[in-house]
C-alpha cells in the first residue's frame, strides 16, 4: 500500500483528500494544517499512526510532531510518502511544493501559486512528478495523455463565471464578502471564492496551464461555463474538440490524480448516476473582460515576463484580504493588481532562484499594501 501525505488537510481540498483515502487505497502518512490544532488532532483518533504538522506555530503542541514553518518541511522530508497531497492556499504552499518534490515523491498539486509563482524553477526537475489536482487542469493533463501532445491545436479552460457573472458594474460596486463568498457551484475557502468571484481564479489557471502544458497565451481560451460539468476541452489540429465531463466534485480530480496511470473505480458519484442526460443542459458564453478584468491582467502578467504572475499573485492575494476584512471594495481588487504589476521593478529575464522570486513576492505586497493605504 503506497504512503501518501495531505498538507492542508483542515481545508477544503484537504477534505475532500480525506474522503477519497478513507476508500482504503493508500496508508496515510503526514497531515498538516497551518493553524486548525483541533481538526488536526481530531484526525489523530481516526488515523494514529499518521505525523501531524502544525506550520503557524512555533511553540510545541502535544500530540502535534511538527511545529512551525521549518517543522513543516522536516515533516515533508521524514514522513517517507510516495504522494504528497499539496492543498494549501496562496503563495504558502510553494515552499512545501519544493520540499515534496526534493523527496522524490509524486506530487498531487492543487495548489497552482507554486507553478504561477515558479513555475519554470519547479518544472525544470519536478515536472514528471507532478500530477495537476485543479479540476480544469486535471481534464486537461488526462486529455493530453489521451489524445497526445503533438496534436493539441489549443486547450478551452472552462470557468464557472462565479456568483456574479450577470452582475451589472454598478451592482459589482455594492458587493459584499458574504456574497463572494457563495459559489454557485463548488464549496470552497473564502480566498479562493473570491478569486472565483474576479475571475482571478482562472486568470491563475491561465498562467498555470501556459507553464505545465508548454504553451503560448495565444493557445489557451477560458469560456465561461455555468454548470461546471464540463471542467475543460482540447482542440486537436484536426479540428475535434475533445472534453471531460463529470459532476463539479473535487473528490474525483483527486482520486485520479493520486491513482494515475491507473483507472480504479471509486465510489464517488458518477455523472450518469447523479444526473438526467435527458434534461441536462450545458451552456457556454465568453467571459466579459470589461467587468472582470482580473482574467486579461493574467495574460499581460503571462505575456510579459517571469516574475510578472508573482507580482499579479502577490497583488491579488493581497487585495482579496483587504476586501475580506472590508477594507477595499470588491472592484478595487482589479485596480490594486494592475498597480503593481505596472509599477513594479519586475526583470524579464529568466529567473532560476527561488530568493528572487520570494523578494519580488514581498516587493508586490508592500506595494498593494501601500496601495491599498491610499484608497482607505
Amino acid at each position: 500500500m503506497k504512503k501518501a501525505a495531505v498538507l492542508g488537510v483542515t481545508g477544503s481540498i484537504g477534505k475532500s483528500s480525506l474522503d477519497v483515502l478513507r476508500q482504503g487505497y493508500f496508508e496515510p502518512v503526514l497531515f498538516s494544517a497551518h493553524t486548525n490544532h483541533t481538526d488536526l488532532l481530531e484526525l489523530k483518533k481516526e488515523f494514529p499512526a499518521v505525523l501531524l504538522a502544525l506550520s503557524g506555530n512555533a511553540s510545541s503542541l502535544s500530540g502535534i510532531a511538527y511545529n512551525g514553518r521549518q517543522g513543516l518541511m522536516d515533516a515533508i522530508s521524514d514522513c517517507k510518502a510516495d504522494i504528497i497531497i499539496n492543498g494549501i492556499t496562496g503563495a504558502a504552499g510553494l515552499e512545501p511544493s519544493i520540499a515534496a518534490l526534493k523527496t522524490g515523491a509524486r506530487l498531487a498539486l492543487a495548489n497552482k501559486e507554486s507553478i504561477v509563482m515558479a513555475g519554470p524553477l519547479i518544472l525544470t526537475s519536478g515536472k514528471d512528478k507532478i500530477i495537476p489536482v485543479d479540476s480544469e487542469h486535471s481534464a486537461i493533463f488526462f486529455l493530453i495523455n489521451a489524445h497526445g501532445r503533438e496534436n493539441i491545436k489549443e486547450i478551452i479552460l472552462t470557468a464557472s463565471g462565479g456568483p456574479f457573472r450577470n452582475y451589472t458594474h454598478e451592482k459589482l460596486a455594492k458587493v459584499k464578502p458574504e456574497h463572494a463568498l457563495d459559489h454557485p457551484t463548488y464549496s470552497m475557502g473564502p480566498k479562493i471564492s473570491v478569486d472565483s468571484a474576479t475571475l482571478a481564479n482562472k486568470g491563475l489557471e491561465v498562467i498555470e496551464a501556459a507553464r505545465l502544458f508548454d504553451l503560448p497565451p495565444e493557445q489557451i481560451r477560458v469560456i465561461i461555463h455555468p454548470q461546471s460539468i464540463i471542467h475543460s476541452m482540447v482542440l486537436l489540429k484536426d479540428g475535434n474538440i475533445y472534453c471531460q465531463m463529470s459532476k463539479p466534485d473535487m473528490r474525483q480530480p483527486i482520486h485520479n490524480a493520486l491513482h494515475w496511470p491507473e483507472i480504479i473505480p471509486t465510489t464517488i458519484p458518477a455523472l450518469n448516476e447523479a444526473l438526467d442526460f435527458q434534461g441536462l443542459s450545458l451552456n457556454f458564453e465568453l467571459p466579459d473582460l470589461v467587468r472582470f478584468p482580473m482574467l486579461s491582467l493574467a495574460y499581460q502578467a503571462l505575456r510579459e515576463g517571469p516574475l510578472h504572475p508573482v507580482a499579479y499573485n502577490a497583488a491579488n492575494e493581497s487585495a482579496v484580504e483587504a476586501f475580506l476584512s472590508e477594507a477595499i471594495s470588491f472592484l478595487e481588487i482589479p485596480r490594486i493588481v494592475e498597480y503593481v504589476l505596472n509599477k513594479g521593478p519586475w526583470s524579464k529575464n529568466h529567473v532560476s532562484d527561488l530568493s528572487t522570486i520570494l523578494e519580488a513576492d514581498k516587493i508586490s505586497r508592500n506595494l498593494a499594501f501601500e496601495f491599498i493605504g491610499r484608497l482607505k
